[in-house]
């Protein structure tokens, strides 16, 4: 009976033991082609950003074919190598076993046997031969697993996110809740985001021309517009999302979930969530509290990556994307399958929304914030009708052509009279991305102040003290909230201080030293996202 029992608990180890080491292929494998697929579009990238973009892809308007990439790449791929690796094992054990049966049925003396063996070359120790393979076939489960977990482990910054994790800062010890003092003066206000708009591609000594003449002859400083000299993007931003936080908001984008977990977390947003980041107070809640009406276009999928739950949590009672433009009746030709719209039809409704959120502004008091966002320069770039390619890199033309179209759109509002009274930020979302499929990785890699391009109008501003340089993108939610008018309590808002101070508050964070000041945006602050992230008016 004893013999039994020990034969069953051998066979059901023997089970369980190979079905461990299939899981162990199947992750590996998971997990390297992950890291590959990362690092091919959009280079290396931080934990929250995987999490924050996961829970709400898009196959339509919001990336298309790379999500139906990341799918069969690393949900089917690794299953079916995994299936086919223990289909061949389990067929080669049969095969052993027929083999055996045979072998001792015809068992051949000691001697005929040693001498087969000899004739065959083989080593005359009993075993050595599986021994051989057994260690071959564990190291190379040992290597795919590993090299798998290394290799995502890498390209997602897990060791940066272990040391956030440890770290003693907290945002919710720097954080400013925004008090106005004045909106006495508050003006209509046009924000405009450029798609990747990183202001080193106006070198024309690393690349073929500068890319922003266009809307740089449409933006002179001797008209009165103005800029933050070497605007910096804030560490742990770098995609949209971020961008937009990071300037609307004046905090980084992190989850609740990245940050210790919380009932209301980011991980909501795949499944149809109310609202984001809904205890921050952020742009759109400001202008809603003194009036404004806020109106968003973009030529992409609003859902990817829960943009239009952030944008109606936070004042914007207007929301036109990718499905309005279908509405709407543009041409087939004005989209592109993986993303949406272009910038030309863009601007061409942005004309008509500014028209007549002006019209509504002059009838009824009450200023507007558009907001634009722009999508032809996001990679893999595609090049539209209206855009004549004269650079050999693709991308140079293109990027010309989309500040083109913003730079017509700027001339509009200033032929229609609109920059008398409608302040202007125009500024990028993130450096330009630096995956393994884009261009300029000859300017850009080791390139040592890459810089976000932006430029302000203020209605009869002065422009002769200029705007505080080296700023990173968090500043701008206070700079933005000035440029409309508006005045704030030692110019600050969320972590940043407005780029028209000329001197920062002490016990600001933006007074820390530098190597403190990106631990602090690094930290996963786990009290200040769980009060962030909980409900629509707990304050962080």
């Amino acid at each position: 009976m004893s013999g039994r029992i020990l034969h069953v608990t051998r066979r059901v180890g023997g089970v369980l033991g190979r079905a461990l080491v299939y899981v162990l292929i199947w992750a590996g494998l998971a997990l390297l082609i992950a890291a590959a697929g990362i690092r091919l579009y959009w280079g290396t990238i931080s934990v929250s950003q995987m999490l924050m973009n996961l829970v709400s892809v898009e196959t339509d308007g919001g990336g298309g074919p790379v999500v139906w990439v990341g799918i069969l790449g690393v949900g089917v791929v690794p299953l079916l190598i995994t299936v086919g690796i223990a289909v061949w094992q389990h067929y080669r054990r049969r095969a052993r076993r027929g083999g055996d049966e045979l072998h001792h049925a015809r068992r051949p003396s000691g001697d005929d046997r040693r001498r087969a063996r000899h004739r065959r070359g083989e080593d005359l120790r009993p075993g050595r031969r599986q021994w051989i393979l057994r260690t071959v076939s564990t190291a190379l489960v040992a290597a795919v697993v590993l090299g798998g977990a290394t290799a995502f482990s890498t390209t997602v910054g897990v060791g940066d996110y272990i040391k956030a994790a440890n770290s003693d800062y907290d945002l919710g010890d720097y954080y400013v809740e925004p008090t106005v003092t004045s909106d006495e003066h508050k003006r209509n206000l046009v924000l405009i985001y450029l798609e990747s708009g990183e202001a080193t591609l106006e070198d024309d000594q690393l690349f073929e021309k500068d890319a922003f003449a266009p809307l740089k002859d449409a933006t002179r400083a001797a008209d009165g517009w103005q800029h933050v000299e070497d605007l910096q993007q804030y560490q742990g931003g770098g995609w949209t999302m971020a961008g937009l936080v990071g300037t609307q908001c004046g905090v980084p984008l992190k989850g609740a979930d990245t940050a210790g977990g919380s009932s209301a977390s980011s991980n909501d947003l795949g499944g149809g969530a109310d609202t984001y980041l809904g205890g921050a107070t952020c742009l759109g809640d400001v202008l809603e509290d003194h009036g404004y009406t806020s109106a968003f276009l973009g030529g992409a999928n609003a859902s990817f990556a829960a943009k239009d739950v952030f944008l109606s949590t936070h004042g914007y009672s207007e929301e036109k994307d990718l499905s309005d433009w279908r509405a709407a009746g543009d041409p087939e030709e004005s989209f592109r399958s993986d993303w949406g719209l272009s910038d030309e039809r863009l601007m061409s409704h942005a004309r008509d929304e500014i028209d007549r959120l002006h019209a509504e502004a002059k009838a009824t008091g009450e200023p507007f914030n558009l907001s634009l966002l722009t999508l032809d320069t996001h990679e893999p770039v595609h090049v539209y009708d209206y855009c004549d390619v004269d650079t050999e890199n693709v991308v140079t033309s293109v990027y010309s052509c989309s500040m083109t179209q913003v730079a017509g759109f700027v001339d509009y509002m200033k032929d229609k009279g609109y920059l008398e009274d409608t302040a202007v930020v125009i500024t990028g979302d993130h450096v330009k991305h630096m995956s393994a499929g884009d261009a300029f990785h000859e300017q850009l890699d080791d390139h040592e102040n890459r810089t976000v391009f932006n430029r302000i109008w203020v209605p009869g501003g002065d422009t002769s003290g200029g705007l505080r340089p080296r700023v990173d993108q968090l500043n701008l939610y206070p700079t933005i909230l000035e440029a409309a008018g508006l005045t704030l309590q030692d110019s600050e808002a969320g972590l940043g201080v407005s780029a028209f101070a000329s001197e920062v508050p002490t016990g600001s964070a933006q007074a820390m030293e530098p190597d403190a000041y990106t631990e602090l945006l690094n930290s996963l602050s786990p009290l200040f996202y769980a009060g962030a992230w909980a409900a629509e008016d707990a304050a962080p």
